[in-house]
């Protein structure tokens, strides 16, 4: 048996098995049998963690009422390729996928068969390879890729655009998550395309409908993004006095955006807080030294030495949840407490398009594992941990987020208006009612 077939085989084991997708009566008994035998053969030697992905996918599609289970399994285990984890993980972290760059993504990719637009191939190998980063810059991307969909989508023979449309973004979303795990930013402006999709009529021609969709997409990225980041700016800069020391960490594009605004008739000086692997506050260092602003540059090791000079703390924010915490930068939670125990303010700048429903309370359950080989330092000479995944007491964890208590925010800067953090399911709610 082929790997193809093999991974095709064991994802079709999996729907009928574990996530029950059809009842005992729609297949024969035998069959299921035989299925429960093979599964359990391959689950003493192989991993399953890519059929359990290419599962959603699946399941997905038969909840629309598809019946021919191994053409649903085929047409996505083919068309979207698995990524495979890379090297050993830490114990705590191991139900985490963790990737390389360096493992080809689009190695299974057959161009003139495969259903992914090249639009989201290239948009998932930016992403992949960090090219793109930032929750804004994630979901504008995301929604320009999507814009293009449907510019060249065409309707197929017997189908609702409101339908088949939906069922077309499903392997491109999927292929995006394979390429690095969807922030909540795209979560929410995925849900927002589907149920502007799912609104239109039926009676709609195609022409009209897609236009429709185009101009909503723009609508979402000016009003959600765009213009909110105009209106926390004016609101934040209000908090921004003459003589002030900001302390800012790593790079976000809405606090240097904020701080560029502020400038234009305030003085004050700004402490970057950097830190490995990415050390994204020398971009920030390079916009507002660019713009005139005086700047000092540490790392967060340093954070508590600098901190008694610091009058004020902004944040940038991955995600805000429901119970109040705050997902953001690996490291922004040991700013927010050393900031606390000096009794310095801190407020987080966050548009609301990143509000999430998900409740959190640690950074082990949901977070996300980013290249290991980011954490060796490259010099000329013998790198002693080039071939560190042949050791197996040595493992690398390279964090992305953690999440801050809303302890230690004192003020969530939005579009809105300034809110505390337990504010946030009151904002979740507002938004639902009026979708």
């Amino acid at each position: 048996m082929t790997l193809q077939k093999d991974r095709l085989f064991l994802c079709t084991a999996f729907c009928f098995l574990s996530c029950e997708l059809m009842t005992q009566e729609a297949v024969e008994a035998d069959c299921v049998s035989k299925l429960k035998r093979e599964l359990d053969s391959y689950m003493k030697n192989k991993s399953i963690d890519g059929c359990k992905r290419s599962s959603q996918c699946i399941y997905l599609h038969l909840c629309l009422g598809c019946n021919d289970l191994y053409s649903v399994v085929q047409h996505y285990v083919i068309s979207v390729p698995l990524r495979q984890d890379f090297g050993s993980k830490v114990v705590l972290f191991s139900h985490l996928h963790q990737y390389s760059r360096k493992m080809p993504l689009t190695q299974q990719l057959t161009i003139p068969s495969t259903v992914l637009h090249p639009a989201i191939v290239r948009l998932g190998l930016q992403y992949s390879q960090g090219i793109i980063t930032g929750s804004n810059a994630r979901c504008i991307a995301l929604l320009h890729a999507f814009k293009q969909i449907i510019r060249d989508y065409t309707t197929a023979p017997n189908e609702e655009l409101s339908r088949d449309l939906v069922n077309k973004l499903k392997p491109d979303i999927s292929f995006l998550h394979q390429c690095r795990p969807l922030s909540a930013s795209m979560g929410n402006a995925i849900k927002f395309i589907k149920k502007e999709i799912s609104n239109i009529s039926s009676n709609t021609r195609e022409d009209e409908a897609k236009a429709k969709l185009l101009n909503s997409i723009d609508k979402y990225v000016d009003e959600k993004i765009s213009l909110a980041a105009e209106a926390i700016s004016k609101s934040a800069s209000g908090k921004i006095n003459d003589g002030d020391v900001i302390l800012v960490y790593g790079c976000s594009s809405l606090v240097n955006t904020i701080l560029c605004d502020a400038h234009k008739g305030k003085s004050f000086r700004v402490v970057v807080v950097d830190s490995r692997p990415k050390l994204e506050g020398r971009e920030t260092l390079r916009r507002l030294v660019r713009v005139g602003i005086r700047c000092t540059y540490v790392l967060i090791t340093a954070v508590s030495y600098i901190l008694p000079e610091v009058s004020k703390v902004f944040l940038g924010a991955h995600a805000l949840l429901a119970n109040g915490y705050v997902m953001s930068r690996v490291g922004t939670s040991q700013i927010a407490l050393v900031a606390k125990a000096y009794n310095v303010p801190v407020l987080v700048c966050c548009e609301t398009h990143k509000f999430c429903e998900r409740v959190q309370t640690d950074s082990f359950v949901l977070n996300e594992l980013d290249d290991p080989d980011d954490l060796l330092v490259t010099r000329k000479g013998i790198n002693h941990l080039e071939n560190w995944q042949t050791d197996s007491n040595l493992h690398l964890l390279n964090l992305v987020y953690d999440v801050t208590p809303p302890d230690f925010v004192d003020l969530v800067i939005t579009d809105l208006g300034m809110i505390p953090c337990t504010s946030v399911p009151v904002v979740l709610r507002v938004k639902n009612v009026e979708q």
